[in-house]
């Protein structure tokens, strides 16, 4: 019967298949633009935006945020946050791994804070997508006037 597979209902050689296929895959992307079109193809932008904030959320724990300001910051609850810091502290090490060589390799890169705004908050959406606002920002613009 179709429906989705649960991990736990897979022999071991179909979760080891699986997995390590999708591994091996991901370890042949050889830069910045492979990842990217393997990741829009492999997943829905929902998906990428929940994984993207896990990072977020990692990210601001490793820097010695509470939970509150990470809350308040990036609208998150308690939970997605326990879960996230559970992985960062008990994981495989790979959150603090990427975080720690991201930051090395990009140390200017953190545009959200230098323009004052998050990510995925309205201003920013507006930045990355001035065309889907056009008409908001125009009228807007005109009522500031």
């Amino acid at each position: 019967m179709p429906g989705k597979v649960k991990y736990n209902n897979l022999s071991e050689f179909e979760k080891k298949k699986y997995l390590g296929e999708f591994y091996s895959m991901v370890a042949l992307l050889k830069d910045r633009e492979e990842v990217k079109s393997f990741l829009k193809d492999l997943l829905t932008l929902s998906e990428v935006v929940m994984i993207s904030r896990r990072i977020q959320i990692a990210k601001m724990l490793l820097e010695g945020n509470t939970q509150e300001e990470i809350r308040r910051k990036l609208k998150v609850g308690f939970t997605n946050i326990n879960q996230v810091e559970r992985w960062v502290n008990n994981g495989f090490g790979g959150y603090k791994k990427i975080i720690k060589k991201y930051q090395k390799e990009y140390p200017d890169k953190n545009e959200f804070e230098k323009y004052g705004y998050t990510p995925f908050s309205r201003e920013w959406t507006r930045k990355k997508f001035p065309l889907h606002y056009l008409l908001i920002n125009l009228l807007e613009k005109n009522v500031k006037k």
